[in-house]
């Protein structure tokens, strides 16, 4: 049962991954400029904004020195009462899932290597990206620490993206969220979706018959689409 949750996840993300590839970063000779890649750790300072790639989004985490870096990432695990010392160990794959599922994550501090799992880290990209100015290194890392601890999680509205807006610039957002439901809304104002759920719900009534089950979607999905376009 597990494993079909995560597979569903995973192609829902891998659906949204393919239309709004504007998401992911683009090809490393396109992102001179956006900041510094792979940084040592010496050279990172306490407040920075850490920015790594992911398969299917970017995640984000504010450095606090010391080789640790504050995050936010969805853990099922603390939501389950499980000892303090499994909690802290690496998230896996499934304790993600299962917190996006459960809706329930952590502001956790790790370690740089754990936190960039092997992949490039870029510094400070965001800072160009957004029209507020960082507040000042210090407060920046303040207010991350204040926050570490569990927090409720939404994919859309409360992500590791708006933890590090809101600790770094004062107001939380999400680039990939806006992108996202750019997305969204130009799929739902395609009129040619209209007419796509009308013949799929024609198409069920014709497999399964009349019923409240299969007139009733094939009606009020497309009217919905036709309203909100």
């Amino acid at each position: 049962m597990l494993d079909t949750l995560t597979f569903l996840l995973e192609k829902l993300f891998l659906l949204a991954h393919i239309k709004v590839s504007s998401l992911l970063p683009p090809p490393r000779r396109e992102r001179a400029g956006r900041g510094e890649e792979h940084p040592p750790t010496q050279r990172l300072q306490r407040g920075d904004l850490l920015e790594v790639p992911r398969t299917l989004f970017t995640h984000f985490g504010i450095y606090l020195g010391e080789g640790r870096v504050a995050h936010l990432i969805p853990d099922v695990l603390p939501l389950l009462g499980v000892h303090p010392k499994r909690v802290h160990e690496m998230v896996t794959n499934t304790r993600l899932v299962l917190g996006v599922l459960s809706k329930h994550a952590t502001v956790r501090v790790d370690s740089v290597e754990d936190f960039a799992y092997g992949a490039v880290i870029l510094l400070n990209a965001m800072d160009r990206a957004v029209s507020r100015g960082a507040l000042p290194a210090e407060e920046v890392a303040q207010r991350a620490e204040k926050l570490v601890g569990p927090v409720s999680y939404s994919l859309l509205w409360n992500n590791c993206e708006h933890f590090v807006t809101y600790t770094r610039y004062g107001t939380a957002q999400s680039l990939q969220t806006d992108k996202f439901c750019e997305w969204l809304k130009s799929l739902i104002r395609d009129q040619r979706n209209i007419v796509l759920t009308a013949l799929l719900g024609l198409l069920s009534v014709a497999c399964f018959g009349i019923s409240f089950f299969t007139v009733l979607p094939s009606l009020l999905v497309p009217f919905t689409l036709w309203m909100v376009s």
